[in-house]
């Protein structure tokens, strides 16, 4: 009873009281990718995140994007202890089922605080591929080392070199990928940040570019929610990991969102 009182309050508090010292980000993950952040034992996180298919540019007639198809994905986070975060999230994209772990390595600095974390992770993707042949390599894995800094009161960057294991899933054979990941977040005020990320990827047919996002978030009570702009479609890691085949121009930006709710349980 006394842990979870605990854990009750520390989330309360978390929810109304400005960073500490060692925090550099409040939120657990950029736009796709991943901060260093772990809330405290017990927490639970729920997410809803979608994006959608057309680009911005197709105006009235699509209603700016938003008629156009949505990659949507579920999430649901544990937090076992101060220092561990498991997570369990599905992309309606190839039925994308993913497992993952985030353990904090080390965080420090009074001037120039910083967080290290390391995750990784494995996906299966259920649905039937159309390649005859394909249909046995539906397995991924990744592994990432997170490295976020604060700099100063309002700026927060982060760095997320990447290992990918069976980036293009209609390949016969599996293949590897490396990726580095950069992001930064710029506090406006209480609640509104800008951010911006940028995957640094190896080109490959149908993912020949790198993915960039950028937008707003907005932080209330206990939530996250995330307006986000860019030519990134795809959500799971094992998946936006792999590049995109939109290129980085207005003519092909995306509208996208993320809604982060820390679970009063």
């Amino acid at each position: 009873m006394r842990r979870a009182a605990s854990a009750a309050l520390a989330l309360c508090a978390w929810g109304v009281l400005p960073l500490s010292a060692q925090d550099v980000f409040h939120s657990t993950q950029a736009a796709n990718l991943p901060t260093a952040e772990i809330y405290p034992q017990g927490s639970w996180l729920f997410e809803i995140s979608h994006r959608f298919g057309t680009p911005i540019s197709n105006g009235a007639q699509d209603l700016w994007g938003l008629d156009g198809p949505v990659g949507n994905r579920l999430g649901l986070t544990y937090s076992p202890s101060d220092r561990v975060a498991l997570t369990l999230q599905r992309s309606n994209l190839e039925d994308n089922l993913e497992l993952a772990a985030k353990v904090g390595l080390w965080s420090g600095g009074n001037d120039l605080p910083v967080k290290v974390a390391a995750m990784g992770g494995v996906a299966w993707n259920t649905q039937v591929f159309e390649v005859e042949g394909a249909e046995d390599n539906e397995a991924q894995l990744y592994a990432q080392l997170i490295v976020n800094a604060a700099v100063g009161d309002r700026l927060a960057v982060g760095v997320v070199p990447t290992y990918l294991r069976n980036p293009r899933l209609r390949d016969f054979e599996a293949d590897n990928a490396l990726a580095v990941g950069l992001h930064g977040q710029l506090r406006l005020n209480g609640s509104i940040s800008f951010l911006v990320e940028w995957l640094i990827s190896e080109g490959r047919p149908e993912f020949e570019n790198d993915a960039g996002l950028f937008g707003f978030e907005i932080e209330t009570r206990g939530h996250f929610f995330k307006l986000l702009v860019g030519n990134q479609y795809r959500l799971n890691s094992t998946q936006f990991l792999a590049g995109t085949p939109a290129r980085f121009e207005p003519d092909e930006w995306m509208f996208g969102f993320n809604i982060q709710r820390l679970l009063p349980f």
